[in-house]
């Protein structure tokens, strides 16, 4: 199948995906969180609820679903197609992929009501949640264990340093400005570690995650502030020596991505739904293009994005 002619056909969604609005929360809503107006937060999961009409309730013949938005949108429409004819066959309905072009166009289609889910990758997810009513629910993993990386503070293995408090006044690597394990995460997370950057040292951005790694073990750097997974995949490709490195600190798990239904999505559906997911093993393409991903993993927001929030709330920025 050609891919023009995806995208053509999916054009025609464009006049359909911006029109319409949330669903409203009916009668008065005594605790929202961080979302906006639309919606509430009765149950206190921080995200959005049902409304609690049920005649608001979205239950369509055809689902429309999107994933994060990449330079050529075709790319995931030919990529999940097994999955669109999996979600068809056990749903009963019609699936039909929509291949967004930007991030800000995939929130106001789910916003608009008109997005019945979709994945978003992790800081749009916060905005997903509160600006658009989207119900995080599944993230990709393998063996058992969602898809992730963790922002490592890495020191060489013969360094004297053991904590990161030990760092003040030394050379520390930050990647880049908008890097959330290079920059936005140690900002937020090193200060309770008893290290605060632009006051206990000054950042050198290298520009690259290997770029710090590699500094780190030619001696440019004392440590540095990178995403765990660079440093494994470095590893596993005989880049550098396991052996040679430390790490000082890791934060908890920043999730890659979170697929999510809208708040308005029929309860009965949306269940089925979920269990449609969770039913699917991935093709051997979907693994390869998502390093090694086999599945589904069930997720709540309030757990697996708890550190995500915390980035954004402590430098008023959000992860990519």
């Amino acid at each position: 199948m050609k891919y023009h002619r995806i995208l053509a056909a999916c054009g025609m969604l464009v006049a359909y995906l911006s029109t319409g609005s949330a669903a409203a929360y009916a009668g008065p809503c005594q605790q929202r969180a961080a979302l906006d107006q639309p919606y509430c937060d009765a149950d206190g999961d921080l995200v959005a609820d049902p409304p609690t009409d049920s005649s608001q309730w979205n239950d369509p013949d055809t689902l429309v679903w999107a994933f994060a938005p990449i330079e050529d949108p075709a790319v995931y429409a030919q990529l999940f197609r097994p999955f669109t004819k999996h979600l068809s066959l056990c749903l009963g309905r019609q699936i039909v992929y929509y291949p967004v072009q930007s991030v800000s166009a995939e929130l106001a289609a789910m916003r608009a009501g008109r997005l019945h889910f979709a994945g978003f990758s992790t800081g749009p997810t916060v905005k997903a949640v509160n600006t658009a009513g989207a119900v995080p629910f599944a993230a990709k993993g393998q063996n058992g264990e969602v898809r992730g990386y963790r922002l490592a503070a890495m020191v060489r293995a013969d360094s004297p340093f053991h904590a990161l408090a030990d760092l003040k006044g030394k050379r520390v690597a930050h990647v880049s400005a908008a890097s959330n394990s290079g920059n936005l995460a140690p900002r937020a997370l090193f200060p309770a570690e008893g290290l605060v950057p632009d006051v206990d040292y000054r950042p050198i951005m290298s520009g690259a995650h290997d770029r710090s790694v590699m500094g780190v073990l030619s001696g440019d750097y004392d440590m540095a502030a990178v995403a765990s997974d660079v440093v494994q995949r470095l590893v596993e490709r005989g880049a550098i020596d396991a052996a040679a490195i430390r790490i000082l600190y890791e934060s908890p798990l920043f999730p890659t991505a979170a697929f999510a239904y809208a708040h308005d999505l029929h309860p009965a559906l949306a269940e089925k739904l979920k269990s449609c997911f969770f039913a699917f093993r991935f093709t051997a393409e979907m693994t390869a293009a998502f390093n090694g991903d086999e599945q589904f993993l069930p997720v709540r927001y309030d757990e697996a994005w708890r550190t995500v929030r915390a980035v954004t709330d402590a430098v008023g920025a959000l992860p990519d």
